[in-house]
């Protein structure tokens, strides 16, 4: 079974809408089918504005958002992370660096 690192969702991000102007004629004029995605933690960037469908455009900004550089280092570092603090958790929980607190008669016990 494959542990969760990290989770990206659309609350980490900001999604902009824009007039993309290009082929789609009347349509690109009058509707915002240009997107346009921040990763805010990264900076990580991704842009669409080939489609006429806003919704494809978000599709395809979201992935190159998700493959661009910037996003790809962030989520190393944040792995990374994940793995050094394991270890710094690993290291307190050697025996001899261990307490154990229990209350007795009303006061805390510490061995």
């Amino acid at each position: 079974m494959r542990k969760k690192i990290l989770t990206v969702t659309v609350h980490d991000c900001e999604v902009q809408t824009f007039r993309a102007g290009g082929k789609g004629g009347q349509n690109q004029n009058k509707r915002d089918t240009g997107v346009r995605i921040i990763h805010r933690p990264s900076g990580a960037v991704g842009e669409s504005r080939e489609e006429r469908s806003q919704l494809q455009n978000k599709k395809k900004a979201w992935k190159k958002m998700a493959t661009s550089v910037k996003f790809k280092l962030w989520v190393n570092q944040m792995s990374n992370q994940d793995t050094l603090v394991q270890v710094a958790v690993e290291q307190e929980m050697i025996p001899p660096k261990l307490r154990v607190e229990y209350l007795i008669d009303g006061e805390w016990v510490i061995q």
